[in-house]
């Protein structure tokens, strides 16, 4: 742990000493950051980072829509990018260029509005565009790797770098940007379409959404990759955890790939129902599921 805010550097924005993750985060559980960082711009998180001590880990996040924040809170510094870092611009040549804070909705619905075709995906994931380049963020069978030409970083030193997608060794649901990093920017480029047509895909990807997930609840998103040539729900349904329970923690029933936060749930009843999940479809099928949600933080 550090000693205090007189140790980090100036920052144009907020810094907030034991700020609160469980206020925006989905699940709405876990302890808080050592220090909630909240930049004013790209060159004020850039002379921050710059200055702050490199033995301080730093940790960026969006929205929280996949994530389990431990209930010791998360040590060093958690980057929050503000709204002014969420414009989404159209440019040339069926490209959009959008601020990391931008929701994937909001990309999506630019292109329509634009006639560029092939990023309608990103209205069925729910976290920002930051979160979706750097974990390869994914659904109807389209990546982020599919539609990224480049994408802006500010390092753990400070330094401000544009990195073309293919450098950015991109895997399923992963992507090896390194430690440390922020990603503030990203271009994407998609086809010519017809905004009607556009706007009927995004439609569908809402209500089948709406059918299938529930997006009404305090979850986290899609719990656990899916393993090669299966589907991680097809599975945890099979092992008979659809409803499984630990604490005020339990597995959807409409989705059983989805945690749920019932009221008053902690991110260990979460964590350690999703590691009852693990252990019973390893011990039905044979197949351990990995985690497609991040686990930050220190257990209490």
């Amino acid at each position: 742990m550090m000693n205090g805010l007189a140790t980090l550097p100036r920052l144009h924005g907020s810094i907030e000493e034991k700020g609160s993750l469980a206020d925006f985060i989905w699940f709405r559980t876990g302890g808080p950051a050592e220090y909630l960082v909240r930049p004013k711009d790209v060159d004020d998180l850039a002379g921050f980072l710059r200055d702050l001590d490199p033995s301080v880990p730093v940790l960026p996040v969006g929205v929280g829509s996949n994530l389990i924040v431990r209930d010791g809170g998360v040590a060093g510094v958690v980057v929050r990018l503000p709204k002014a870092m969420a414009k989404v611009v159209v440019e040339p040549g069926n490209r959009i260029r959008a601020g990391a804070a931008a929701m994937g909705i909001s990309v999506a619905s630019a292109a329509r509005d634009a006639g560029i075709a092939g990023l309608e995906f990103l209205r069925g994931i729910p976290g920002t565009v930051g979160g979706a380049v750097r974990m390869n963020a994914g659904a109807y069978g389209r990546e982020a790797s599919d539609i990224l030409i480049e994408c802006t970083l500010v390092l753990r030193d400070g330094r401000i770098e544009t990195w073309e997608a293919d450098r950015l060794g991109y895997s399923y649901r992963h992507s090896e940007l390194p430690q440390g990093c922020v990603v503030v920017e990203a271009l994407f480029e998609g086809a010519p379409g017809d905004s009607a047509v556009i706007g009927a895909e995004m439609d569908r990807i809402a209500a089948e959404r709406e059918a299938s997930q529930p997006l009404r609840s305090r979850t986290g998103g899609s719990t656990f990759k899916n393993p090669d040539d299966d589907k991680a729900w097809r599975l945890i349904d099979e092992a008979g955890c659809r409803g499984l329970t630990r604490g005020a923690a339990q597995v959807s029933e409409k989705h059983c790939n989805f945690l749920l936060n019932l009221g008053g749930a902690t991110s260990a009843d979460i964590e350690a129902l999703g590691e009852d999940v693990r252990a019973r479809v390893k011990e039905k099928s044979g197949i351990t599921l990995d985690w497609e949600i991040q686990r930050i933080g220190v257990k209490r």
